[in-house]
């Protein structure tokens, strides 16, 4: 098991058959992410449920996620990279299979379910993988490529899934990705090689327990809350209240173990902490957005599903293309010429989709979404590669853990904000009009909620910019092996 050694005689490792296998595996992962927001209206027809229930499968994916992804760090280092690769791919399979075959709504719920476990192992391991095969000065560009994938499936998902659901039904979106898994696995099968040792540390059940109810009652709670439930509602209050005492003492129980499940000792790095700061506020931008604009396209501007996803799709498209080129960028320049001007405009684009209206044209709206996806494409990577080079090698796999795990929640409080902000706004229109059920006041009223949530984007946006401000760029040289 010569290939079993950790990088240093990483020699015989095959880079590109590796980070091939990922991207593909990676790629189809993320896509259903959001190809099935898209068919939620034919789901709520077909099945017979409310809104609030149909937006369970994306929180229950969510939910998976946040509850999983912190145990990665666990996992990662109990088994090697073969072993993980290939389960995250069956649970994959697996789910999409059953979510073709759903007959209910219920069955669904479980396959998303499923098929979140698969991707809850595999982005944590796809980037464990890439900075332990990838010498530090040469990271920026491999981390760009990933970022094209974790930028360019979610963008393209709702485009293709408009294209599908206009001429099959919502289960061909399932059946469309299932041969491509099935590539995924054999490719993988043939190319993935162990790239770390794995070091066997004993389970700690009660950091699971304390995980599990910490990140699962805050994503729920959040979830909750912007899907309805509203923030005074007991469900809301509890499981936030529940989930904070939880994560609190999940953090105690870390510092005090000699082996903790997560270790929180990342956080002593400056640039990793800046650097996930910067990560947490595009995520609650970026998610927020992608939440709000295809809602305003749909109801403000009056289009359809599917000319709604193609509005949003030059943007998907520009920020994939420009991941590894902004990741080419960092490696020569390092993060502050793109992250500083990167928030400078995120903060302007938000500014822009906070003066919206009935009568705003489409081509301001692509535009405005473009400049939003190049600025993504300058912050995330470079802000995520530099925080992660300044950790020694023993503590990437509770790095990219401790990333991914506050990507999900972030992703979700963005999300839970924007659409609380969005209905709290077009109440209070609806409050100064005397006919409340006039069809023009009622979309003047959500125009109006849709301005006040990008204005709370704007506040997000100017805090990541006052962030920005203390990054530096972490010298690799002396940490290269």
């Amino acid at each position: 098991m010569s290939n079993q050694q950790t990088v240093a005689e990483s020699s015989n490792i095959k880079v590109l058959p590796i980070i091939t296998s990922f991207l593909i595996a990676g790629f189809i992962g993320l896509f259903s992410e959001t190809a099935l927001n898209m068919a939620l209206k034919e789901l709520i027809s077909g099945f017979g449920i409310h809104e609030t229930t149909a937006q369970w499968l994306t929180t229950g994916y969510l939910l998976t996620l946040g509850i999983l992804v912190p145990i990665s760090g666990f996992i990662l280092q109990r088994f090697t990279t073969r072993q993980l690769f290939i389960a995250s791919l069956i649970c994959s399979i697996i789910g999409t299979f059953i979510a073709a075959i759903a007959p209910t709504f219920g069955v669904l719920m479980i396959a998303r379910v499923v098929q979140a476990v698969g991707t809850a192992l595999l982005l944590p391991l796809m980037f464990n993988t890439i900075l332990v095969i990838i010498p530090p000065h040469k990271r920026g560009k491999s981390m760009g490529i990933i970022g094209l994938v974790i930028m360019f499936a979610p963008a393209v998902g709702p485009t293709v899934s408009g294209l599908i659901l206009k001429t099959l039904t919502w289960h061909w979106i399932f059946w469309i990705s299932l041969p491509l898994l099935f590539v995924a696995l054999v490719f993988g099968a043939f190319f993935m090689q162990n790239v770390t040792t794995p070091t066997k540390p004993k389970i700690d059940m009660i950091s699971v327990v304390l995980s599990t109810i910490g990140f699962g009652g805050i994503v729920f709670g959040f979830s909750s809350a912007g899907e309805g439930g509203g923030w005074g509602s007991l469900q809301v209050v509890l499981t936030l209240v529940i989930g904070t005492i939880a994560l609190v003492a999940f953090s105690i129980r870390q510092t005090k173990m000699k082996e903790p499940m997560l270790d929180l000792k990342a956080f002593k790095y400056p640039m990793f902490t800046i650097g996930l700061l910067l990560i947490l506020v595009c995520m609650m931008v970026l998610l927020s957005a992608m939440m709000i604009l295809p809602l305003y396209l749909q109801t403000s501007l009056a289009l359809s599903t599917f000319a709604a996803g193609l509005m949003l799709l030059p943007g998907g498209v520009i920020n994939g293309i420009l991941s590894p080129v902004m990741g080419g960028l960092f490696d020569r320049f390092g993060p502050k010429w793109l992250v500083i001007p990167g928030l400078v405009i995120v903060a302007g684009t938000m500014y822009g989709f906070s003066t919206v209206t009935l009568e705003t044209s489409t081509g301001f709206i692509v535009a405005l979404h473009i400049a939003l996806m190049i600025a993504i494409s300058m912050i995330m990577m470079p802000a995520q590669t530099n925080g992660l080079n300044q950790l020694p090698p023993e503590l990437y796999p509770h790095g990219t853990a401790i990333m991914n795990t506050l990507q999900q929640v972030s992703g979700a409080i963005g999300t839970a904000v924007g659409i609380s902000i969005l209905s709290s706004g077009s109440r209070s229109f609806l409050e100064t009009v005397s006919d409340k059920m006039d069809p023009l006041n009622q979309v003047l009223a959500f125009t109006n909620g849709v301005q006040h949530a990008f204005i709370f984007a704007i506040i997000v946006s100017i805090v990541g910019l006052v962030i920005s401000f203390f990054i530096k760029r972490v010298n690799v040289e002396q940490k290269a092996h």
